[in-house]
Order: structure tokens, then sequence, then C-alpha cells
């Protein structure tokens, strides 16, 4: 029997289609969600219509990270105990994919761990993801690597070759999936809404922001960006607030008011896919953005020193530059003023083929 668990919206919409597959291939598996975030998660649980076999439930108002990984480890192993699972699949870099994990490395079940081999080699940024994929990687039995250069990253940790599979990143998948469903009117009543406030005069530039390590003075300086950004007649910003109360209270304090800056609620899977789709220039701290935006050649400045994803900006579909505030309006400006085309390139994490290949792999190994 195969395990998923997962606890966040990101690991939900990239184990969604992983789940569709052991569906279409009639494997015998459970789901198993910590809700580490819980509205956010339940969002994409609905779209995706799934319906986990144990909801632990665990998120708390300003939950810290010790507790949270104290909660998991003592509710997934009664989970452990009563399905005696061959496999658990984690995705990611989350406290839930990591504590899953060594929970089940306790009870020597085997781990598949699938986008591993993401790496910046700064176990601070970003804060505590990179710690999480490189103790995760130390233990898993698998490793579904989404690029050649994940799996690189892997051997030169010593990884052996054979645990690692080359599979491409199920994000791609599961943003198939989500325009296939757009395509035929899903959400349409919720698109009109975006389409009433959208300015068909203006430049949209979708925002995002969420890291531990840019709250405070990066998350302002961010901030202070946007504002001189703002100032030109011909941009329009569409920010979804991250539901952390640090980011909601920066955020709001610094940008509320503005004519050109719209800050809105967090936005469901389909709608932000479909803003996406929408947007001219993309300024985000995520890591899910910076595999999406490929497939819909959009480019992307990355609030970040570091990225896990540097296939992307070899590309040339992204461009770093930390929380600086000028460097981040350069950037701004020389991307609105001069579109870049992105005609022939390719998403280079994935072709939405990975969550065949992941589930193939476990069926050669009989899992």
């Amino acid at each position: 029997m195969v395990l998923l668990c997962f606890g966040t919206r990101p690991e939900a919409i990239k184990m969604a289609p992983v789940l569709y597959e052991l569906k279409r291939q009639k494997l015998n598996f459970r789901v198993c969600v910590t809700a580490q975030h819980r509205e956010m998660l339940d969002q994409v649980l609905g779209f995706f219509e799934i319906i986990p076999d144990y909801d632990l439930d665990l998120m708390k108002q300003n939950q810290n990270l010790n507790l949270l990984s104290a909660d998991i480890v003592s509710e997934i192993d009664k989970v452990f105990e009563e399905i005696c699972p061959d496999i658990v699949l984690v995705q990611g870099d989350t406290t839930t994919a990591f504590i899953a994990s060594l929970a089940a490395f306790n009870r020597r079940i085997k781990i598949g761990h699938i986008e591993a081999g993401l790496r910046t080699g700064n176990l601070k940024s970003p804060f505590p993801e990179e710690g999480n994929r490189q103790l995760i990687s130390r233990i898993a039995d698998y490793n579904f690597a989404p690029t050649l250069m994940a799996k690189n990253n892997l051997l030169k940790e010593a990884v052996p070759e054979e645990k690692i599979i080359v599979t491409g990143n199920t994000i791609v998948d599961a943003l198939l999936i989500a325009k296939s469903k757009i395509a035929v009117g899903y959400l349409s009543e919720k698109i009109r809404e975006f389409q009433v406030l959208l300015r068909k005069d203006k430049k949209l530039i979708l925002v995002t922001g969420h890291r531990r390590e840019n709250f405070g003075k990066g998350l302002e300086a961010v901030c202070q960006a946007l504002l001189e950004i703002a100032k030109r007649d011909d941009v329009q910003i569409i920010f979804p607030v991250h539901l952390n109360p640090t980011v909601e209270k920066t955020v709001y304090e610094l940008l509320d008011h503005n004519p050109n800056i719209n800050l809105i609620k967090p936005v469901n899977y389909p709608s932000f896919i479909w803003l996406m789709m929408e947007s001219d220039l993309i300024i985000s701290d995520s890591g899910g953005i910076q595999e999406e935006a490929p497939s819909l050649k959009k480019p992307v400045i990355v609030t970040r020193e570091t990225t896990e994803r540097a296939e992307g900006v070899e590309a040339g579909f992204f461009i770093l530059t930390g929380t600086s505030k000028k460097k981040i309006i350069t950037e701004a400006f020389r991307l609105l003023d001069a579109p870049m085309s992105f005609s022939g390139k390719q998403n280079p994490f994935g072709d939405g083929k990975a969550a065949e290949k992941v589930v193939n792999f476990l069926i050669g190994k009989n899992v």
C-alpha cells in the first residue's frame, strides 16, 4: 500500500497528479493530510476532488515548527500503526514532508521523496526548507528528482544513483489539469469577477510573498519597490496576500489604499493560474511559481537571494533580485518596457508526465 502524506497547498497541488495516476492504474493507496495549512490546503483538495482518508487537522494559530513537528510525529504514527503502508510518499521540503519521512524511517517504512534534489546549499535560505530537503535525502529510499541538475545535486551528496529517478516536476502535470478545467468554464463566475477588476489599458503585475527569510526588512523593501513601480500609469498590481499574520500586517500597512495596487485575499488554485495567464510580469518568492511560469511563458522576478531552481535562471525565465528595492524596480521597468520573448523555449521543469513516471517506477518495484 502507498500512503501519500502532505499538509500544505503547494504539496497538495504537486501530489494531486500522483494520486490521479495511482487511481488510474488501480494501485492500492491512502491519503493522509496533516493540514499544516488548513484553509489554503482545503481549497486545493476541493479543486482536485481529493477526500483524505486521514485528516490530522494539526494547524494552530501562530504555531511554531517544533510543536508542529511533535504533533506530526505523534499523530502520523497512529496512521502507520493502523494501515502499515509499504511506502510513504512525501513531496518537497515542508515540515510535514520531513517529519513524516522521519516517522516512517523510524518504523522502517520505505520513503519516496517527490521533488528531490533541489538545493541552494544555504541552510538559511530558504529556511527551513533547505534543511528539510537535505535531511529527507539522507533517509529516502527513492528520490524522484525533477531535473538532471537535481539528480546531480544528489549524486554530489553520495546518494546512490539507483535511488534517483528523474521524472520532471509534477507541478507541470497539475498546471495542465488546471488549464484544461479553466478552458471548459471551470470557475467562470469567479474569473468574470477578476475580469471586472483588471484594467485592459494597464500591464498586470502579479505579486506574492510568504518566505520566512524575507519577513521584516526584506518584505518591507519589496513593498517599497512595489510602491515605486505603482507610480507608473501603465501598471496595475494584484497582490493576493498570504494569510500569515506577519505578512498581512506588513503588506497592508505599507500598500493599502494605493489606487494601482489591489490587495486581495488568497485565491484558489485555478483562479491563481488564470491570473498568471493574464499577467505581464510576476514578482514572487514562491518556488511553485518559478516552476509554473515557464509553461505559461511569463517572466518572474524572484525576490530571493538564492534559488534551488537554477534551471529557470539559466533558461532565461526568471531573474534573481533578492529583496533589493533598487534591483526589483530596475528589473521590473526593464521587463515592462522590453518584454521578453520565450518563443520556442520549453519549461525546464517538465512535460506533464512526471506523475506517470513516478507511478510506473513504483509498479516496477512491486510497491
